[in-house]
């Protein structure tokens, strides 16, 4: 039994190193995130979301603290355009709409496939999708609840013609949302499935 205990751990350890050394990798190159006009499409979401499928709740939310820190250090580094101006207004809000979001979405996404597992269901496709639009979604309320009211953001606002909240976000998120949300959809339900299948037979 301590044989076992020790190689589950092992293996534990072993695929959330991975995970964080892909989430370092792909947020200080280009390949974790697409480049718009508006806001960046993220890719880092895919591998948090692949270890809350198979390593659950707590990887999850590790997992996600890693995706956020290194968001709020892009910030601070002048990598992304839209962060440097949101920390320039306010380093506390900023710090606020890039780490405890993703903390959160990483540690719901666990929780959400574990309480699927109980149940019949398409398990890996639906965490996948709750994974991408929970990102989004804690993003924009911390975002909203931090900087509606900063003239960055009226003036985003003014220029969408979107001077509400609700049709300001669905115009602020507008495609990029739906290509991030379809990416994680596909890509981490698939290599979900695959790894946690792998892992059960380990």
């Amino acid at each position: 039994m301590k044989k076992q205990n020790s190689n589950t751990n092992i293996l534990f350890l072993t695929e959330l190193s991975v995970l964080i050394a892909i989430i370092l990798l792909m947020a200080f190159t280009p390949i974790g995130y697409i480049k718009t006009a508006g806001l960046e499409i993220t890719l880092i979401t895919i591998p948090v979301i692949i270890g809350a499928i198979t390593l659950g709740p707590v990887a999850g939310l590790i997992l996600g603290t890693v995706f956020g820190i290194t968001s709020f250090l892009q910030c601070i580094l002048g990598m992304s355009p839209f962060g440097v101006v949101l920390l320039g207004i306010n380093p506390l809000f900023c710090f606020l709409v890039c780490v405890p979001t993703r903390m959160l979405m990483g540690l719901v996404t666990g929780l959400i496939f574990k309480s699927l597992c109980k149940i019949k269901s398409p398990k890996y496709s639906i965490t996948s999708l709750s994974g991408a639009l929970l990102n989004t979604l804690f993003f924009m309320l911390a975002l909203i609840l931090c900087y509606w009211n900063t003239d960055f953001i009226q003036g985003i606002a003014e220029s969408l013609g979107k001077t509400s909240i609700l049709p300001f976000i669905i115009a602020f998120v507008g495609i990029n949302g739906l290509v991030e949300a379809i990416c994680c959809f596909v890509i981490a339900a698939a290599i979900s499935r695959a790894l946690d299948k792998f892992i059960k037979k380990m």
